[in-house]
């Protein structure tokens, strides 16, 4: 997948992780993306260390969005230290 596939992912993820956790949000759309690319990977790493998936094999939307979803409540802890 390139990187513009990458980005279109992690939108897609980042949103339904906003979704599925509501509440105010410190971060705008760049921080949406950023969020779903590295909860993808986050999941896939996770998925990875559990057994669930071999290296090489495409992560999960359903692990990458639960990664997105750890991330952005993260991301919601410290914004809220720092304010």
């Amino acid at each position: 997948m390139g990187i513009i596939g990458w980005i279109i992912f992690g939108l897609i993820v980042g949103v339904v992780a906003k979704f599925l956790t509501p509440g105010r949000d410190p971060g705008g759309f760049i921080i949406t993306i950023i969020l779903g690319i590295l909860g993808a990977v986050l999941g896939g790493y996770l998925g990875r260390a559990l057994g669930w998936y071999q290296q090489g094999d495409p992560v999960g939307f359903v692990v990458a969005v639960i990664g997105a979803i750890i991330l952005l409540v993260l991301y919601r802890l410290i914004a809220r230290r720092t304010a």
